[in-house]
This record gives C-alpha cells, structure tokens and sequence, in this order.
C-alpha cells in the first residue's frame, strides 16, 4: 500500500506551495542516488517523493488526491491513465529537477514567474587612466537601457486595469498534451509561460511593462584598481518584463598606457636616461611619482646600463588592502652623439690613458673570447 504523499514529504495537508519546495529539496539532496550509490532503499525513497511532490505542486493533481486518494492515478480501463498521471517521463522528474535545483546549479532553468521576466545583463566599458587607478575615483556614466513604465508601475497592463490569468494553461506557464504513453508539458503558446494575458496593454509601453532611456548611474572606482577588473552594479541592468526583477550592469575597466610608467600588480617601472657621464662620475636625478611628489635617486659612480634602483612604497596602491607596491626605476646609459672636435679628442685621451681596470667587463669578455678560439687551434 503507497504511503500518504503528505506523510512522505512530511508537511501537513495545508501546507502551501514553498512548504512543499523546501521540504521536497531536503528530501531530494538527502536520498539523492549519487549521494547513496548502491542504496536500494534509498533509491526507492527518492522515488516515492518525487512523485508526491509532481503530485501535489499541481493544484488540479492535488485537488483529486485530495478527494481521493491514490485512486485518482490508478489506470483506467485498457490500459488507460488516471487523472494526469504521467510518472517520470518527458516533462515529469526533469521538470521538478530543473523547477527546483535549476537557480542551485546555475543552469537558470523554466522561469515561473508570473510575467515577471528577469532583465537583460549590460555590458559598460570604462577607460580610466593610471593616475585615476591609483587615487580612485567616482565616476558618472550614461547608460541606455530599459526602465520600469511609471504609469503602469511595470505590469504592462492600462492604469485601472490588470493582468488576467490565462484562460489556457490557467496560470501555470506550462501546458500538457499526452502522446501515446507519455505526456508532454510545454511552454503556454498563449501567455508564453507567464501565466497571464493582457487584455487592455499599456499605451506608454504597449504591455511590455518598460520603456527605454538613458540613466546617469554614479560608480565608485577603489583605489588601486587593475586593468581588466569587472565592477558589478546588482539590479541596475534592464528592467525585467511586466514588473519582473531587473538584470545587473557590468563595468568592464581598462587602465591607459601611461607615458612614463608599466605597471606590474602594485609594482611600476620606469626607464630613465642618463648621461655616460653621470653614469662614470655619478650624480642623481629627480622623478615624479604617481603621489605627487618628486623623489631624488642618487647615481653611484661606475653606474652601468640597466642598473635598477627600487623606491619602496611609490607604487600602485593595492586594492582594499593597506600595502603599497613599490618604484623600479632602470636607468639607461646615452652614449654621446655629434661630438665636437674638442669633445672627440678628449674621449680619445681618455681611451689612451685606460686601462682593463675601467672597463672590467668588456675586458673579461674579450679574454674568454679570445681564449674560446685558441682553443680550436690545440
């Protein structure tokens, strides 16, 4: 004898349609068959509340259990079906599954809503610069899109009037059509799966429920910012259809490439030129920092190319977080150019009067060179 479907879920006999979701998820994720594998008893219970549930989310379906019992879905004659009974075929368990687990695995599943679609998501792309990453900012933005129409407060349907359910699937969305042995439930062709009709449309949005416009949205860019962040502004995309909940926008930020620096997560980097002279005597220089502030580097004597000096904390700020990254400033020796007469025959002096000791790099190499060859010859 099958046990009462109330029992089974659970719930009393009044229970309401989200008593009966919440108590067939608990139910369902508990004997689940991949959480029991192997488990005959568990399997035969996830079954029975499965069909108690595809019982009693339907109103009709549950109206006859509750008048009488199993035998509103015991076969009929040859081979017929009872009232509505249709098991766990097309439209049957893949239906439930999808209704119940569908917003849990992401999959976004049938909307039963009522009419109330669900907006579009929008997509605005930002380009800032990297001074305003590295203070933040709050920016202003214009962004068309659809809004919720004022005068019929989104329902779509004239002032004074409102959506009637429809006369078709009468309120469910969905309708069933049975074939052969099985029963197929498809979307209402009538209402669309909204579950209502607009008998007298809105005439500012002709029964959509929105109208388009563009809306001046302020947003907040944090300090330290990186190029290719996504910014998510929950409920500010489209308006949903009829009165639905709205989708999100999405700021898509890219930073500009900046004159001076490259940036490394909070880390910059700077290439600055410097004379062959400073680079031999030393000296120092001054570079500008995204702080704004100046900060003198000191250039040791014997200085050589791509030498890099580090500047704690005159980098990027990281984002949400109290650290600040660090400047990289690599200096570029400048060999001299359109030298005068008098400057070429110094520098020849000067080559005169040096020794492997001035250039202690260039000498090791020819050395080794030299040595490399030599020894073809042995």
């Amino acid at each position: 004898m099958k046990a009462d479907f109330y029992e089974t879920l659970s719930v009393s006999r009044n229970a309401d349609e989200k008593e009966l979701k919440s108590a067939f998820r608990k139910l369902a994720m508990r004997y689940h068959p991949d959480k029991n594998p192997g488990d005959d008893e568990a399997e035969r219970k996830f079954k029975e509340i499965n069909e108690a549930y595809e019982t009693l989310r339907d109103p009709q379906k549950r109206a006859a259990y509750d008048r009488f019992g199993h035998a509103a879905f015991e076969n009929a004659g040859m081979g017929g079906r009872g009232f509505g009974q249709q098991g766990f075929g097309a439209g049957g368990f893949a239906d439930i599954f999808e209704d119940i687990f569908g917003d849990m695995m992401g999959a976004g599943g049938r909307r039963r809503s009522g009419g109330r679609d669900r907006g579009a998501d929008l997509r605005y792309n930002m380009e800032i610069t990297l001074e305003e990453a590295f203070t933040g900012k709050t920016a202003q933005i214009h962004v068309p899109t659809s809004v919720t129409c004022e005068e019929c407060s989104g329902s779509g349907a004239k002032p004074g009037t409102s959506p009637v359910q429809c006369s078709m699937c009468h309120g469910a969305g969905r309708v069933r059509a049975a074939q052969g042995f099985f029963s197929i439930e498809r979307t209402c062709p009538q209402c669309q799966g909204r579950g209502q009709t607009i008998q007298d449309p809105c005439p500012k949005c002709s029964g959509q429920g929105r109208i388009t416009e563009e809306r001046s949205l302020s947003v907040n860019i944090p300090a330290g910012i990186e190029d290719g962040t996504r910014i998510r502004l929950a409920g500010e995309g489209e308006a949903g259809l009829r009165g639905g909940p709205s989708g999100d926008l999405y700021i898509f930020l890219s930073v500009k490439p900046h004159e001076f620096f490259q940036r490394d997560g909070a880390d910059l980097y700077c290439k600055v030129p410097i004379s062959m002279t400073t680079a031999a005597l030393g000296g120092a220089f001054e570079v500008a920092t995204l702080d704004g502030t100046q900060t003198r580097v000191k250039v040791p004597e014997g200085t050589q190319n791509g030498r890099q000096f580090r500047l704690r904390g005159k980098g990027m700020p990281v984002l949400r977080q109290p650290q600040i990254g660090d400047l990289y400033i690599q200096v570029a020796v400048e060999t001299p150019q359109s030298l005068t007469r008098r400057q070429r025959e110094l520098l020849e002096e000067f080559e005169k009067l040096s020794s492997n000791e001035n250039s202690p790099q260039s000498a090791g190499f020819f050395t080794r060179m030299k040595d490399f060859f030599e020894s073809f010859g042995e």
